[in-house]
């Protein structure tokens, strides 16, 4: 019996420090040097400069392209989940029809481009503008909701966008826009073909150049962009705005009361949110032979939302690293057909049980779970995370 005992402790204890290493790695994060940090972040580019070599893709994704798999949905989702989170992991509000901001960005590229003719780079500003011009106006009638009810609205809103879009011929209808222009080739650089570049599968690459066959230098392209996103994103979060949307997050009631103005700034969170979406929609466009309503279904937001809770609601590294598994996850095990959805599904839910608060989750994030705030308005505040261990329950919890 003892050793059983002991068996059984051993196995609850190694499941606990499982469970506690995330933690301690964040925690150790949180206290390291200036110098460290940008070598980890120096040492993080380099790493995403070589993703798409070959060597990495014959491991992570053997039944598909892998640098297409990494242009979307892979980059897709990321850039999409950091736009995501601002409205949902930073401000709280639970919004269900983002895909919609992600189809008005790809049609603005679409209509400027093919259309109009216009120049990439100013169909990328035009996007950025429309996309957050059309969160304000989903914003500014609806933000007076709150939780299920505002879900509901933003879920309405993202369909409205595909039927409209599939029922109105001047922009192609069901059939979409076919013949959308590539980006314009920034130089014609090449990398040479020598070594350490041709082990890595880099070279005689034209990074800067878009056509319609190498899918490398798209990904790169949808790589500055999430650097840009998260760049401004962290630099909004450590301003008064990051901290007028925690305040929202945490209870909106006292931050009115305190005289935060919660109204502008989820309206902000709305507009931020929706132009990184529509950057995301212009860059996928710009690859994309053509763009149709049956791209932007309900089922995107719904996996998008998913890879935010999935990784950490609140937290960057913790909300790309789930945007990457929902979007890799599926295509890694595509030789198990349609069984590869129900595993999917099941991990899914297996990490919620064991992890609720998410793979990477910020300190503040965790402890608002551990109270029984959800942080995503009334929803999501109704029932508290079970913590790791029964001993660190406070008295008045355990009562």
């Amino acid at each position: 019996m003892t050793g059983a005992k002991a068996s059984e402790g051993g196995r609850v204890s190694g499941v606990r420090n499982l469970r506690a290493m995330p933690d301690r790695v964040r925690d150790g994060w949180a206290g390291a040097s200036n110098p460290v940090r940008w070598s980890v972040y120096l040492a993080l580019i380099v790493f995403a400069v070589i993703l798409p070599a070959d060597f990495i893709g014959n491991f992570m994704s053997p039944e598909s392209d892998w640098s297409t798999l990494l242009f979307f949905p892979i980059g897709g989702y990321i850039l999409l989940a950091l736009g995501l989170n601002v409205v949902v992991g930073q401000a709280g509000l639970l919004d269900l029809g983002y895909v919609a901001f992600f189809a008005i960005g790809g049609y603005t590229m679409a209509i400027l481009g093919k259309n109009l003719g216009w120049n990439f780079w100013e169909i990328l500003v035009v996007g950025v503008v429309i996309a957050a011009i059309s969160g304000v106006i989903l914003g500014a009638p609806t933000l007076r909701l709150r939780g299920d009810y505002l879900a509901i609205v933003t879920l309405g809103f993202g369909e409205i966008i595909r039927i409209t879009a599939r029922n109105t011929d001047a922009i192609g209808g069901p059939n979409g826009i076919s013949g959308i222009p590539h980006p314009p080739s920034l130089s014609e650089w090449t990398i040479p073909d020598v070594q350490p570049f041709t082990f890595l599968g880099l070279g005689d690459l034209t990074p800067f150049t878009y056509g319609a066959l190498d899918m490398r230098p798209y990904y790169y392209l949808m790589l500055a962009a999430i650097v840009v996103a998260i760049v401004f994103v962290n630099r909004l979060n450590n301003s008064r705005v990051g901290r007028a949307w925690m305040a929202v997050r945490e209870d909106e009631d006292a931050a009115e009361l305190m005289g935060v103005p919660t109204f502008k700034f989820k309206l902000a969170a709305f507009a931020i949110g929706a132009s990184i979406g529509g950057v995301a929609g212009v860059v996928y466009g710009s690859q994309a032979t053509s763009i149709i309503p049956a791209n932007f279904p309900f089922i995107v937001s719904a996996i998008l939302l998913a890879a935010v809770v999935l990784g950490g609601s609140g937290n960057m590294p913790g909300v790309m690293l789930g945007a990457f598994l929902v979007a890799w996850l599926p295509e890694r095990f595509r030789e198990l057909q349609d069984y590869r959805v129900l595993f999917f599904g099941f991990a899914l839910v297996l990490m919620m049980a064991l992890r609720p608060e998410g793979l990477l989750p910020s300190r503040r994030r965790k402890a608002e779970l551990a109270e029984g705030t959800g942080g995503m308005g009334s929803m999501g505040a109704e029932v508290a995370t079970p913590t790791a261990d029964p001993h660190d329950v406070k008295p008045e919890v355990a009562k």
